[in-house]
């Protein structure tokens, strides 16, 4: 069994053609920009907005009293709560729900074969994401085995920070790694996700030198990344491997903040909003002018 929080049909962003992409929970990185929080700890957890509560009060079903209501304020006391979702499953409006689920090998490729005939038709198929895959190895290890007994595409998306033996033993796998490169200089790597990036370069190589087939996707958060620096190191580390694919750049959204508040955890900035095209455009071409691979926004 494995947790994860979405299975999303018909994606277009997660690899080549039609793809069904499953997102699970856990993540060894705590970006500060992450667009989803609610992927970073393995364990369920539970969204809560406040602007959709309309204050019916079916959620005191709760078993431990999580739930207040004063004559203002519907109080959440996440301290008691254990993600047992009664609350989630009476709340009519979706004020509060339930994220992530367990689900086995079985259940989640028979799901993710509903779509066979627009995978056919596309060159699609299946992409495993997160959070971080690598984090429920064993669990992805299955997944993928499975995936590929049904004659399916697959992708991983990636940090990169892992066991190599790990990378190892699901390189033949995987079709496409979609790895992320998110800071070239390994202090300001720690200092935004928690790790340094030598391990996770490391494994990158390796798996370039077995052949691997990569995209490298890397986030673009303006005041953080947004360097020449940067973009320098994103075209020379790609120039030094022989099976990347393209350089995907994703600009920044805010997405991660909203979610954030309903998780009732706080966020790195209240200032940042959705990154300009001009700027996008202008970084693609930086990195552009010192590479002949393919560099586009994902």
């Amino acid at each position: 069994m494995g947790t994860i929080f979405n299975i999303q049909k018909f994606s277009i962003n997660d690899g080549p053609g039609i793809r069904t992409t499953v997102f699970m929970k856990g993540c060894p990185l705590n970006c500060l920009w992450c667009h989803n929080p609610e992927s970073k700890s393995r364990k369920t957890e539970i969204f809560f907005d406040a602007r959709k509560c309309v204050g019916c009060r079916s959620c005191e079903v709760c078993p431990y009293g999580c739930h207040v209501f004063t004559d203002t304020e519907h109080i959440f006391n996440r301290e008691k709560c254990i993600a047992c979702g009664k609350c989630a499953a009476e709340c009519y409006t979706d004020a509060l729900e339930l994220v992530g689920t367990e689900k086995s090998v079985e259940e989640i490729i028979a799901e993710v074969m509903k779509d066979e005939a627009f995978y056919e038709n596309s060159g699609g198929g299946m992409t495993l994401s997160g959070g971080e895959p690598m984090f429920q190895f064993n669990f992805t290890y299955e997944l993928l085995k499975r995936a590929k007994e049904n004659g399916l595409h697959t992708c991983i998306e990636t940090c990169g920070f892992a066991k190599w033996e790990q990378y190892e033993k699901i390189a033949d796998l995987v079709d496409i790694f979609l790895f992320d490169y998110k800071e070239t200089d390994p202090g300001k790597h720690k200092e935004f996700t928690g790790v340094t990036n030598e391990l996770i370069l490391e494994n990158l190589k390796k798996l370039d030198e077995k052949g691997c087939k990569t995209v490298l996707r890397c986030p673009i958060i303006p005041g953080l990344n947004d360097t020449d620096e940067h973009f320098t190191g994103i075209a020379k580390t790609a120039n030094s491997l022989r099976n990347v694919l393209e350089i995907n750049v994703e600009p920044y959204h805010p997405l991660g903040k909203g979610k954030s508040e309903m998780l009732g955890k706080e966020y790195f900035s209240d200032d940042l909003s959705f990154a300009d095209d001009n700027a996008v455009k202008e970084w693609i071409e930086k990195i552009s002018s010192q590479t002949e691979i393919t560099v586009k926004k994902a």
